[in-house]
């Protein structure tokens, strides 16, 4: 019975081999899943004939499967894993007595196991050696060294955007430099494991029935003083005890639900404290905060009060002068910038719903009175004054859905912009829109002015918005030191740019993108790529995976059946790959720059996208979408688009694991120093197996002087400590929900170095929900 029940497991798949592997072969791509194929099925058929001469079929397909597996992926583990899945452990069961014993000779004896049972053995031996070889073999890191942290000059840690005390965090990335490094140094490589849970803090904001799917908790805290503030995706305010935890105040906007929001959360707050002497005005100090129904709020931190002078009774309406005004389809997710006495201010829109959008522009106003002061319209750049009652803005325009800085010394504002919708199809798009989608730009903090653009795609069809907040830091360069600006980019690029000119400081080059756009539409002749970059090379076969082989043929299927020539290959109604995907190497959380070492901490991640153009047959009908705000119809266009990732039936990545990194670069030469893999399985997988796969991280990381780095956005609900120099995980602490933020630091009232990470969970991602605020200390 055994020996038929194998025969039958091996014609099916066998049979499943030769239906995927011919169609691979049709589609210009391996034989290998066919030769297969042939293996399985005569090997099946000797079984059912009781034939020895199956062991020996067996062996060679073994032998053959092993050779090709190694000429393809050498000793990489994850990558033989699914090779030898099924292969392996099959050859092993024929080696039992209940199959090895019953072919050929009818009795027990030493001849059972000569002849191809030998032949067998040593097979398996093979697959053995290689499995115990490729898992003790590290075949993805660059195990390098950056230099020791160093006492810090003085001054050299300051913020271009101002000084901020050292144990404190006044911004989204500490200060308006958007570095998210602290200059804190209590905690060092020596003593970091000691770090133990001082409070956790629950902020009673949970998920409701009606939520977006992408409803998240990407807050990092703001510390002024000896308090922390919060937001929270409801747009709740907090303050906390930053000693204890405890809660001193609570502000609600009364924000209503709606069904066409495509996100909600809040990235954070922004701080300002006025130079009139206390008791001149009201709310000396003030935190801003953006709602999800487009107001912008100024509050008391003292009291949690709304700041009367501010606007209208402490509020200001985004939707002013806005065209296409529809409920949901602008707010701020980001904390605006905050410099020279402005709030200073973009947005977001939804995306790819139609043509007709809500405006790009850029606001500042006073961060007294709220008085508006310019605004910089993408589709009308030279016109920065305030616009005029009754006048609107450009719409559909390129828009800043993420963190900016400011440098106050050079007077300039640097924003990073997303694309124009739709994304994926960019026929009518218009000039202003061709020189600023995707791209930096610099605007005078006094004038809205624009001062320089760079742009990071050319005529972007892939929705590779500039995600990150541009951190700021000053390079020693052979000319001398240059004022630089760094800007990590969803492709995968980190660009150093002069920021008084846009200039490069390291090389950008211009090379060959793939042509060849959807009808009415065009792909740009080239594309920038920086030398410090983290783009994946062009993915082959190879590279595909799953977790047998037979999902992974199912993946050449894909694979093959799409449009694929590397990066920026355009959207096609064919469907394309598209590699990185829009989730991108880098997202909003950037990168933390250290302004001592002139180092950059990211976290480059891999995960591709497909791209399917749909052709509209008119403004009404819905292809993809089945709920408001219908998100991916492109209505006014003449195709929708449908994205997905690039899986297997069983929902696993169809590219092989490392999905996620930690990089150490010199930012002085561009050299990556040193690559680790990072993070675990154990929150994605069926089996919570703590398997160090290397997964994608969303939420940024943050460095201190102490040579520490800390990160809790990956997959795995930790947050953990690195060595800033090397890379080496140092200790990780179990978070109870998704880390999907950027952790801060801060000095307490009694001279510890608090640690802080809030663990809310990410809708999009699908980690766990939570609603914690944690803070971490040596022992007293």
């Amino acid at each position: 019975m055994a020996v038929v029940i194998s025969a039958i497991f091996c014609f099916i798949l066998g049979l499943a081999l030769a239906v995927g592997g011919w169609k691979i072969i049709a589609l210009g791509g391996t034989w290998y899943f066919a030769l297969l194929a042939v293996g399985f099925l005569l090997t099946g058929g000797l079984l059912l004939a009781r034939r020895r001469a199956a062991l020996w079929v067996y062996a060679l397909v073994m032998l053959a499967a092993l050779g090709w597996a190694l000429y393809e992926v050498g000793f990489d583990w994850w990558q033989l894993a699914p090779r030898g899945s099924i292969i392996a452990p099959l050859g092993l069961w024929f080696l039992t007595p209940w199959i090895a014993q019953r072919l050929g000779w009818q009795h027990f004896g030493a001849r059972a196991w000569g002849g191809g049972a030998l032949v067998l053995m040593l097979a398996v031996a093979l697959w053995g050696a290689t499995a115990v070889q490729a898992i003790s073999t590290d075949s993805h890191d660059i195990k390098g060294m950056l230099p020791q942290p160093l006492a810090a000059a003085p001054g050299a840690s300051a913020s271009p955007a101002g000084q901020v005390p050292e144990g404190e965090w006044h911004a989204y990335g500490r200060t308006q430099a958007g570095t998210r490094y602290s200059p804190l140094a209590q905690l060092t490589p020596a003593n970091v494991d000691g770090l133990e849970q001082v409070w956790h803090y629950h902020t009673g904001d949970q998920r409701r029935p009606g939520d977006p799917d992408e409803t998240t908790y990407e807050v990092t805290p703001l510390k002024v003083d000896d308090s922390l503030y919060i937001c929270t995706p409801h747009n709740l305010v907090i303050a906390l005890d930053a000693d204890t935890g405890e809660e001193r105040w609570r502000f609600d906007p009364k924000v209503p639900d709606s069904a066409n929001r495509q996100h909600l959360t809040c990235r954070g707050l922004s701080y300002h404290a006025s130079e009139a002497p206390a008791g001149s005005q009201a709310c000396p100090q003030r935190l801003f905060m953006p709602t999800a129904d487009a107001r912008l709020i100024a509050l008391d931190p003292k009291t949690g009060q709304v700041c009367p002078e501010f606007g209208r009774n402490g509020e200001v309406d985004l939707w002013a002068n806005m065209p296409n005004v529809r409920e949901g389809f602008y707010y701020s997710t980001s904390p605006p910038v905050v410099a020279n006495g402005l709030v200073i201010i973009g947005g977001a829109v939804n995306d790819n719903v139609s043509t007709t959008e809500p405006s790009g522009v850029i606001r500042a106003y006073d961060a007294i009175s709220g008085e508006l002061r310019w605004n910089w319209d993408p589709g009308n750049p030279e016109q920065t004054e305030p616009i005029a009652e009754g006048q609107t803005y450009s719409q559909s325009t390129p828009n800043s859905w993420s963190i900016a800085s400011a440098d106050e010394a050079l007077g300039l504002v640097y924003v990073p912009l997303g694309n124009q919708v739709p994304d994926q199809w960019g026929g009518e798009r218009g000039e202003n829109t061709e020189r600023f989608s995707s791209s930096i730009v610099a605007l005078d903090l006094d004038s809205g002015q624009l001062r320089w653009v760079f742009q990071t795609v050319h005529h972007d069809l892939w929705d590779m918005d500039v995600p990150a907040q541009p951190s700021l830091v000053d390079i020693d360069t052979e000319s001398g030191p240059v004022p630089a600006l760094v800007a990590p980019t969803k492709q995968g690029d980190i660009y150093v740019l002069d920021r008084r000119t846009g200039e490069p400081i390291l090389p950008v080059r211009e090379v060959p993108a793939p042509q060849g756009a959807a009808e009415g539409d065009r792909a740009a002749p080239t594309q920038p790529v920086s030398a410090l970059s983290y783009a994946p090379p062009m993915l082959e076969g190879k590279d595909l995976w799953g977790a047998t082989f037979i999902d992974q043929m199912l993946c050449h299927v894909q694979f093959h059946s799409l449009r694929y020539e590397g990066r920026y290959t355009p959207p096609s109604t064919q469907g394309t790959l598209v590699y990185p995907g829009n989730f991108g190497v880098f997202n909003w959380g950037g990168v933390a720059v250290d302004p001592v070492r002139q180092m950059v901490f990211s976290t480059p991640a891999y995960l591709p996208f497909t791209s399917t153009l749909i052709p509209r047959e008119d403004d009404q009908k819905t292809y993809v979408s089945d709920k408001a705000p219908h998100l991916n119809e492109n209505f006014g266009a003449p195709f929708a688009v449908e994205l997905k990732p690039f899986v297997s039936p069983i929902g696993l990545p169809c590219t092989a694991p490392p999905w996620g990194y930690v990089a150490g670069a010199d930012l002085r030469t561009g050299k990556t120093h040193w690559l680790r893999k990072n993070g675990t399985v154990r929150d994605r997988a069926p089996v919570p197996l703590p398997f160090k796969m290397g997964v994608p991280s969303l939420g940024g990381p943050m460095l201190t002087a102490g040579g520490v780095a800390f990160l809790s956005g990956t997959l795995d609900n930790y947050l953990r400590a690195y060595d800033s120099s090397t890379g080496r995980e140092l200790a990780k602490w179990r978070l109870p929900a998704g880390g999907q933020s950027t952790p801060m630091t801060y000095l307490s009232h009694s001279g510890r170095q608090m640690v802080v990470v809030v663990a809310g969970g990410h809708g999009s991602l699908g980690t766990r929900a939570g609603d914690s605020v944690i803070a971490y200390a040596l022992p007293r």
